[in-house]
């Protein structure tokens, strides 16, 4: 499966530069919009990655602001028309929402996730995904496997070419929760053995004993770009909606935890081990 680019990444780009011409050409946001005949309220929205721009806007903004070199300029109205494309998530935004996570996704260089309930749903067989859907008959047959079929499509991220690198710390209850029942359960955790062999797939466990860390307030996925003019972003679920983090404040946050729940993680080894004795725990049980 060949990578795509984000839309919302590359919107998020171009609003950068645009705002550095800006600033570079000593023009304030109110007075380049009055000078661009624009309200400032659609500048602040362009420069804020809110709303794309038409290239004859783009293409004025970048005659106001002195850009005149042909690469450059090329360069800006690529990203302008990239921003505009919709990627295989568009089909199932009912489920993954107008800000996706895939859509970040799809231009990640590393994916950092740690997951305090469930198996991560980048590593979820069909079996799990189905029964993480049906629980407590939320949704009717329709929208699971709409789910499941998103999801799984999600998942071709990290088989196609130059797939990012993968990481994620597991709560032991994600390991032991009887998601599906006891076979869906073994299956999905031979599922994650298999996946850790994978070259550009960590896996970690945070066992029980463990004891106290920073992310016990819930699950979250850190992702970062190749290109370090794109600032990380974060995503956390609540119960009715995914939150997209981007301020660096929050960030650093975040960035934080993750590495506090990492150093009290079990080694990828140890980890494989320890998923493999809960197997056979599982297995065993009645």
């Amino acid at each position: 499966m060949q990578r795509s680019h984000s839309p919302s990444v590359r919107r998020r780009r171009l609003a950068a530069e645009l705002r550095k011409a800006r600033e570079s050409a000593g023009y304030t946001g109110a007075a380049a919009a009055r000078r661009l005949g624009w309200p400032h309220s659609k500048l602040t929205k362009i420069e804020g990655a809110q709303q794309g721009i038409k290239t004859g806007d783009l293409t004025a903004a970048m005659d106001l602001y002195g850009i005149a070199d042909d690469d450059t300029r090329d360069a800006m109205l690529r990203l302008a028309r990239q921003s505009k494309e919709r990627g295989w998530w568009w089909k199932y935004r009912d489920i993954f929402g107008e800000r996706a996570l895939p859509d970040w996704e799809a231009e990640a260089s590393g994916i950092r996730c740690w997951q305090a309930q469930l198996v991560p749903g980048l590593l979820q067989t069909p079996e799990y995904i189905e029964a993480v859907f049906r629980a407590g008959d939320a949704h009717d047959d329709s929208l699971v496997d709409r789910h499941v079929k998103g999801r799984l499509e999600r998942q071709q991220i990290l088989h196609g070419v130059r797939p990012p690198r993968f990481s994620a710390i597991l709560d032991e209850g994600a390991l032991r929760r009887r998601i599906g029942g006891r076979d869906i359960l073994v299956e999905q955790l031979e599922h994650l053995c298999n996946m850790a062999t994978r070259h550009n797939v960590d896996l970690r466990v945070l066992p029980f004993e463990g004891g106290e860390h920073q992310a016990s307030n819930g699950s979250f996925t850190i992702l970062d770009f190749p290109d370090p003019a794109d600032i990380p972003v974060a995503f956390t679920e609540t119960v009715t909606a995914s939150l997209l983090v981007e301020e660096p404040a929050e960030l650093t946050t975040y960035n934080t935890v993750w590495a506090n729940v990492q150093g009290a993680a079990l080694t990828a080894a140890r980890s494989a081990e320890f998923i493999q004795q809960v197997i056979r725990d599982v297995a065993e049980s009645r």
